[in-house]
């Protein structure tokens, strides 16, 4: 009797264990969906234009774009002065040259997504969380990250202290 109870246990232990080590990628910030749509999920499309000549519209293309899909990259570009043609192109406008040449003049590596990937990817896996953690989808996202991020607080007072001006931040003595 006892020799059952004692297998079952240690049946229940293994079945535990087993089930907390399946993940391929390691998750440290557990969100879990409780069914409600993601509102960032959902962009608005542009509003419907209709050309003067509907003889210059292009054939549609299954899985093709449409002319009132959203194209927050351009926009953007567009929106901070830029021109979204040459993002499409993938050049770099000739006004822009000066400012990309300063910001690779120690050099750039090819692959620094690659590596950052792996990187980021070893880091989860070294602070996945202990075991209980992931059985039970214990959030582990802050404390992995906690060397990493600053004090909001006391860095605030040290600008402070420098004689930065905080214009964003509440004036001292309100927080």
């Amino acid at each position: 009797m006892a020799m059952a109870k004692a297998g079952t246990g240690l049946a229940l232990v293994m079945v535990a264990a087993l089930s907390a080590c399946g993940a391929d990628q390691p998750i440290l910030m557990n969100i879990s969906s409780d069914g409600t749509p993601d509102e960032f999920a959902i962009l608005p499309t542009k509003p419907i234009e209709i050309p003067r000549d509907l003889a210059s519209l292009p054939a549609p293309t299954p899985g093709g774009s449409n002319r009132v899909d959203p194209t927050p990259a351009a926009d953007a570009v567009a929106a901070l002065g830029g021109n979204a043609a040459t993002l499409s192109r993938g050049g770099i406008p000739a006004s822009d040259q000066a400012l990309v040449a300063r910001a690779a003049r120690y050099g750039v590596s090819p692959g620094i997504r690659t590596q950052l990937a792996a990187e980021d990817l070893e880091f989860r896996r070294r602070n996945d969380g202990r075991l209980l953690e992931r059985i039970f989808d214990v959030n582990v996202y802050f404390r992995a990250y906690r060397r990493q991020s600053l004090d909001q607080h006391r860095e605030l007072e040290r600008f402070r202290r420098a004689g930065v001006r905080t214009v964003g931040a509440p004036p001292a003595g309100t927080e």
